[in-house]
């Protein structure tokens, strides 16, 4: 088959020609000759730019995006995203030097996350970036080191709001949570910041992640700008950040569909003219993550044997649970499902036949694919795991078993 869409349980991604995988515009037989070995992860670059375009298009304009770069942390990746959104968020000293050697400007990076050390908290003031705090103890510890150290800092407050995003796949706010401080003690804290040497930027407000259903999330928008508006009422100084979180999610399963990007857009735009008026110098910021990298990317490894057991087919290869924990199941599925995998160089295939997939490691857990249907594989074939964008590698155990771990490549 040649110029064809891939139509794969519901999934419409990279283009195929004599029935190869592309991407990044190369065969995937290609790719592998260049990579030089299996297995690997390969992020689409026109797809990263497509998806943010997306986006501009989608949302109201003004409203600033940032990516959530615990999704993907890959140098080139960061680098390549500096270009189009407008800031960075980090949670880690690690990730923070990353998005310090891209061009994005230090006061455009923010850094979010329960627990961070002295050092990084002193590492993050002396570069600029702006800290969302998530406790009374970091900003104890924040205004001694920028007394010790001659810089004021520039803080925003991180709010565990008292709701949460419905139908999240993972909710990061709302009743007790370790995220942020509780919404009802910041005007306090606030009293507190204006007393300090502080640079107030503003309210960071995040309360769930991998959301499909447009209405649950028009619903949190609402009410999480309610709240910053609330909560400016108490500032010390005009609120210049309103971060209203992201939650965007991707299907990754036959019978999700999209999410209704253009119904997220008009009601925000619906939303915003009464904030701005109440908020005139705030930069109100979406943040994402999985929605901007996860489809863009494939993992990839190699079928080394076609095995038999009791009538079933195994397709054991040289990847797995090590390098792609979230494609096994094992990242925060309760019932186990099937990501999107197919035969990346034989893509539509006949004959075609139902296996399972599965690594090279001794855990019954190394499952990529359980009995679906596939075209017929031979020793060397290339199994290609879709929507592998975000939380892949980096969300892996890759000492587990102390196999190498895979190469990534930004085509």
């Amino acid at each position: 088959m040649t110029g064809a869409q891939i139509h794969h349980a519901d999934f419409t991604q990279f283009p195929v020609q004599n029935d190869c995988l592309e991407i990044g515009g190369i065969p995937l037989t290609r790719l592998v000759q260049r990579v030089g070995r299996t297995p690997f992860y390969a992020y689409d670059r026109k797809k990263i730019t497509e998806r943010v375009q997306l986006l501009r298009e989608s949302l109201p304009a003004g409203i600033h995006i940032h990516y959530a770069m615990k999704a993907n942390p890959m140098p080139a990746v960061v680098q390549h995203l500096a270009n189009l959104v407008d800031g960075i968020d980090v949670a880690s000293a690690g990730e923070m030097r990353t998005a310090l050697d891209t061009t994005m400007p230090a006061q455009q990076i923010s850094f979010a996350g329960p627990g961070k050390t002295e050092h990084e908290l002193s590492s993050a003031i002396a570069a600029g970036i702006v800290l969302n705090m998530e406790s009374e103890r970091e900003l104890s510890l924040i205004t001694r080191i920028a007394d010790q150290i001659g810089i004021q800092p520039n803080v925003a407050i991180r709010v565990n709001p008292d709701f949460e995003l419905k139908s999240s796949g993972m909710k990061m706010g709302g009743g007790p949570k370790q995220f942020g401080i509780d919404a009802e003690l910041v005007p306090a804290l606030l009293t507190k910041i204006g007393r300090l040497d502080l640079n107030f930027i503003g309210f960071h407000i995040f309360s769930g992640s991998q959301n499909l259903k447009a209405e649950a999330l028009q619903e949190t928008q609402e009410k999480t700008l309610q709240l910053g508006l609330k909560l400016a009422e108490s500032a010390p100084s005009p609120v210049r950040m309103l971060n209203i979180g992201g939650g965007f999610g991707i299907p990754y399963f036959p019978g999700e569909r999209p999410l209704d990007i253009h119904a997220i857009g008009q009601n925000l735009d619906n939303l915003l003219p009464s904030v701005r008026q109440r908020l005139p110098e705030a930069k109100i910021v979406v943040e994402l993550g999985r929605y901007i990298v996860a489809e863009a990317g494939i993992y990839v490894c190699r079928i080394i044997e076609r095995k038999k057991s009791r009538g079933k087919v195994f397709l054991v290869t040289d990847g797995g649970l090590h390098h792609h924990l979230a494609a096994t199941g094992n990242f925060g599925q309760v019932i186990r499902k099937n990501y999107p995998v197919m035969i990346g160089n034989k893509v539509f295939g006949t004959p075609r036949e139902t296996v399972s997939v599965v690594g090279p490691l001794c855990t019954p857990l190394d499952l990529l694919a359980e009995q679906m249907e596939m075209a017929q594989t031979e020793e060397n074939d290339l199994v290609v795991v879709l929507q592998s964008g975000a939380y892949g590698l980096t969300a892996s155990p890759t000492a587990f078993l102390g196999h190498p771990e895979p190469t990534e490549v930004l085509v």
